[in-house]
C-alpha cells in the first residue's frame, strides 16, 4: 500500500453524522441490554450517500457515526460495485446471501478479486485499500467499532463529490 496523507473534508464528516442521526430510529440504540432483531423485523433504508446508489442499510447495533460496536447490514444490487477505498478502522464482512467479490488494491480489479458466497467472511485491517462487487444481489453484514468513516482512494469515485460536467 501506497502510504498517502489523509485529507480531512467536512463534508464526509456531515453525512457519517446525517447518517447517524438518521439511524436513531433503528431497531438498536446505546446498548444497555441484548439486542434481539428477529430476520423478518430487519428494517432497510437508502444506504447513505457516501456508497454508490442502489444499495440499502439496516443499523441492528449501536451508532454508524458514534464510538463503539456496530453491527449493520447492507444489501446490494446485482452488479453494484463500491470502488477502492480504505477505513480507520478493521471492518469485518460475512456474506449473508449471494455473493460478494472482494479484492485488494488501488483499483477495482475483477479478475484479482475473490468470490464470498454465504457463510463467507472477511477482514479488512483499518487502511487496507480494498473494493467489492456483485454479479447478483448480496447481503453482508458487518461489524466495526465506530465511528465508520470511508475514504476513496480516488477521490473522483466519491459518490459525494460534486461531478463537473465536460
Amino acid at each position: 500500500m501506497n502510504s498517502m496523507s489523509i485529507t480531512r473534508r467536512p463534508g464526509v464528516h456531515l453525512a457519517i453524522f446525517a447518517f447517524g442521526l438518521m439511524m436513531t430510529a433503528a431497531p438498536a440504540t446505546a446498548q444497555s441490554t441484548h439486542v434481539l432483531v428477529p430476520a423478518d423485523a430487519v428494517q432497510w433504508g437508502p444506504a447513505p450517500p457516501y456508497l454508490p446508489p442502489g444499495a440499502q442499510v439496516s443499523v441492528l447495533e449501536g451508532n454508524p457515526a458514534a464510538q463503539g460496536a456496530v453491527t449493520l447490514r447492507l444489501r446490494f444490487p446485482a452488479n453494484y460495485s463500491v470502488p477502492p477505498h480504505w477505513h480507520s478502522m478493521t471492518e469485518r464482512v460475512t456474506v449473508l446471501s449471494g455473493a460478494l467479490h472482494v479484492g485488494m488494491g488501488d483499483r477495482l480489479d475483477r479478475q484479482a478479486s475473490q468470490a464470498l458466497e454465504p457463510g463467507g467472511f472477511v477482514s479488512l485491517p483499518a487502511k487496507m485499500h480494498h473494493f467489492a462487487w456483485t454479479a447478483t444481489p448480496t447481503v453482508v453484514q458487518i461489524n466495526l467499532e465506530g465511528p465508520f468513516d470511508i475514504v476513496y482512494v480516488n477521490p473522483a469515485d466519491d459518490p459525494q463529490r460534486p461531478q463537473t460536467r465536460r
